[in-house]
């Protein structure tokens, strides 16, 4: 719930005495979380990097999807920024 409602990334769910499909079902969104955590807070050190004028920062960490494409636009964004 923190990690999905309230924007707390780092968040785990832990539920004791689980077994079978909850366990994995369980097991599985902590992964997502933390696979999700790392990449936001990759993109914020890149950004918060950018921010401050440092602009030899890239985001680093490997990613599909959405993410992907803001990864990509953003690291664009830094080699025109650092074309000037």
């Amino acid at each position: 719930r923190e990690v999905g409602t309230e924007g707390k990334l780092g968040g785990q769910a832990y539920v004791p005495g689980v077994g079978g499909t909850w366990k994995d079902l369980t097991d599985n969104v902590n992964f997502m979380a933390s696979n999700l955590t790392g990449q936001v807070r990759n993109i914020a050190a890149v950004t918060t990097a950018v921010a401050r004028g440092d602009l030899s920062k890239k985001i680093t960490v490997d990613v599909k999807g959405e993410i992907q494409e803001l990864k990509n636009t953003i690291n664009v964004m830094v080699d025109q920024l650092s074309s000037f």
